[in-house]
């Protein structure tokens, strides 16, 4: 057997090349989107919601839970079934003491919870404990009442406020010591805000009572859009670092930034809205009251303004005052003169015509330059000159004489 015979041969492959995947080729610019250059369009929207959110707050109001606003509070227990609360409100609204003002929950599967406005006589307050220990099955002496001052909710108020405020100053620090670039600061507080407005709006659009489960989700959805957006601002650093030193302006390199972290944004936050959609469907159509539905509707209203806050606000607000600064300007103003002078040197370049010859009876297309766009004289024209200027020539017996 010789050499050859063990020599394997190598056939071209035939499986179908694979494409790449829409990351991919959003990550190395095959398919883009102009993020930051269409910013008015997403300012524009992102106005239109807040003035609603405005108006709702202006109108409609929040509607503040007994924990701010004060109350009653009656807690009994019971063996939690498919129809207790209903039973439960269904008794205590045939008394017609509590008003709109009503909430029943259920606390774990053997207590349940009604709240209603503040009740001012003893009389009132033993209809409502009757009603509910028949609604249970158990004995009026068994269901405990307390009121819930409005002070309370007050100063839990306050509190919040506070924690809002130092919040964000941290935030702002934070972010300018680590990216250092203060404009990352404002916009990212902007985007926080513009969720904050957005969440609170929805909650005075929609009605949902304001509780402190309310609070912890507000708290909440900050942490979150803070974090999408400290993700896509890392991105526009690496891409605009020694920004001035390349052919790409600011508004260029951020949004190549943007698109490369969409497909990451997408996927956080759809995975992480999913379980909140079922946290609230469950707290607002099968519970129907109670701190599910509102830590849900906080949740799931933050997360998705926090979304579209980070690509659409943040990152073109960012794009837009860092375009303001003097070196950007120099830096752009540059690349203009830069692709004048490319466009002036496309202008002059020589032109190509095409030519056919016949090479061993075939015919081939072939090109050439054109002598005229060059500044240069044909070869034809050379010949022509050199015939003009030459003397004629003379014989050996005019040349002896």
């Amino acid at each position: 057997m010789t050499d050859n015979q063990n020599l394997d041969v190598l056939e071209p492959s035939t499986e179908p090349v694979k494409k790449a995947g829409i990351a991919h080729r959003l990550y190395t610019g095959e398919i883009s989107y102009d993020f930051v250059g269409k910013r008015n369009r997403w300012y524009l929207i992102s106005g239109i919601v807040i003035l609603i959110s405005l108006a709702a707050l202006g109108f409609r109001g929040i509607n503040w839970g007994i924990e701010f606003t004060g109350g009653a509070d009656f807690q009994a227990p019971a063996q939690v079934t498919a129809t207790t609360i209903d039973d439960v409100r269904s008794a205590v609204a045939a008394l017609n003491i509590a008003g709109d003002d009503l909430s029943v929950t259920t606390i774990g599967d053997n207590t349940v919870r009604v709240q209603t406005k503040t009740i001012t006589t003893d009389t009132e307050v033993t209809a409502v404990k009757a009603a509910i220990a028949t609604a249970v099955g158990v004995a009026p002496e068994s269901v405990a009442y307390s009121l819930i001052g409005a002070s309370w909710g007050q100063q839990i108020s306050t509190q919040a406020l506070i924690a809002l405020a130092v919040f964000l100053a941290l935030v702002m620090i934070f972010i300018w010591v680590y990216f250092r670039e203060f404009k990352m600061s404002i916009a990212a507080i902007v985007a926080l805000l513009h969720d904050l407005v957005i969440t609170i709006g929805i909650y005075a659009l929609i009605g949902f009572s304001v509780t402190p489960a309310t609070m912890i989700g507000v708290l909440t959805i900050l942490g979150y859009s803070l974090y999408d957006t400290v993700v896509v601002f890392d991105k526009i650093r690496e891409n605009t670092h020694e920004i001035t030193n390349s052919r790409l302006t600011y508004s260029v390199a951020a949004n190549n930034a943007v698109n490369q972290t969409l497909v990451r944004s997408l996927n956080t936050t759809i995975i992480g809205v999913l379980p909140v959609a079922a946290l609230l469907f469950t707290g607002w159509f099968i519970l129907g009251t109670g701190p599910l539905k509102d830590l849900g509707l906080a949740l799931f209203v933050g997360m998705i303004a926090g979304a579209y806050s980070s690509v659409f606000i943040a990152s073109p607000l960012l794009a837009q005052m860092r375009e303001a600064d003097p070196d950007m300007v120099e830096h752009r103003e540059r690349l203009a003169r830069r692709a004048a002078r490319a466009t002036e040197k496309s202008v002059h370049k020589p032109k190509v015509k095409p030519v056919t010859v016949a090479l061993g009876g075939e015919a081939a297309t072939t090109t050439v330059v054109d002598p005229g766009t060059l500044g240069l004289v044909s070869a034809k024209e050379l010949d022509a000159e050199a015939a003009r200027r030459q003397r004629s020539k003379q014989t050996r017996s005019q040349r002896r004489k």
